[in-house]
């Protein structure tokens, strides 16, 4: 809910996904603890379709959420993610789509070549529930996926990579840093209908920006 250039920074998140050309319903998938009441407001005042679930438990507020829209094809994007990009979204659906019948999950993640933050993962609902099913890992359903992509002998994996290793820079928001960088780019160019070719453009003109967060360490998955 932090101010991104006069909107909450989700409602960001939530402008740019809904100009991907491959993704039909964007739900937000949040908790039921009462501090996330003013996001499920937030969704009303939009009309955003969402969903309330564990806090802790994310694959199952995934897994639910999407059996009550009854997708057939998940694509996950986290909500601290005010750069994500509608072309790469698209990018790797495609990329899913066309491997449909040989791939369970497809994402740009399994080996960094985009900014941290533009970060998609494609996930057919079958493995969604095999993993919902089979993960008994706390640590693991907090993080939603990595019991599949851990495990390329049960599930069909891909990875999209970029033509360009962008992999150090830093485009999320898990700390002030991250705010204050990501807030540079929103006060220079005060929408989000932006592209990342324009802000990688516009970091080569202020490349002392990538120094606000440079430090950050990311948060692994146990």
């Amino acid at each position: 809910m932090l101010d991104l250039a006069g909107r909450p920074m989700l409602e960001r998140v939530v402008n740019r996904v809904r100009r991907s050309k491959t993704v039909s319903n964007v739900v937000i998938a949040t908790t039921i603890q009462p501090g996330d009441d003013t996001i499920v407001d937030l969704c009303e005042s939009h009309g955003w379709k969402y969903f309330r679930g564990s806090e802790t438990d994310v694959l199952d507020r995934y897994y639910q959420a999407a059996s009550t829209f009854k997708a057939d094809i998940v694509v996950r994007i986290t909500a601290d993610c005010p750069l994500i990009e509608p072309e790469i979204i698209d990018t790797v659906v495609n990329e899913f789509l066309s491997v449909y019948r040989d791939a369970d999950y497809v994402s740009n993640t399994l080996i960094r070549t985009f900014p941290r933050g533009l970060d998609v993962e494609v996930i057919s609902y079958t493995a969604l529930s095999k993993a919902w099913q089979e993960d008994h890992d706390p640590a693991s359903r907090e993080h939603v996926t990595p019991y599949i992509w851990r495990r390329p002998e049960k599930f069909r994996i891909r990875n999209v990579a970029n033509d360009r290793d962008y992999s150090y820079m830093r485009w999320t928001v898990d700390t002030a840093e991250d705010m204050a960088f990501v807030r540079k780019i929103y006060d220079y160019f005060k929408n989000d209908t932006f592209s990342r070719r324009e802000v990688l453009e516009l970091l080569k003109v202020h490349s002392e920006w990538l120094e606000i967060n440079r430090d950050v360490q990311q948060k692994m998955v146990p």
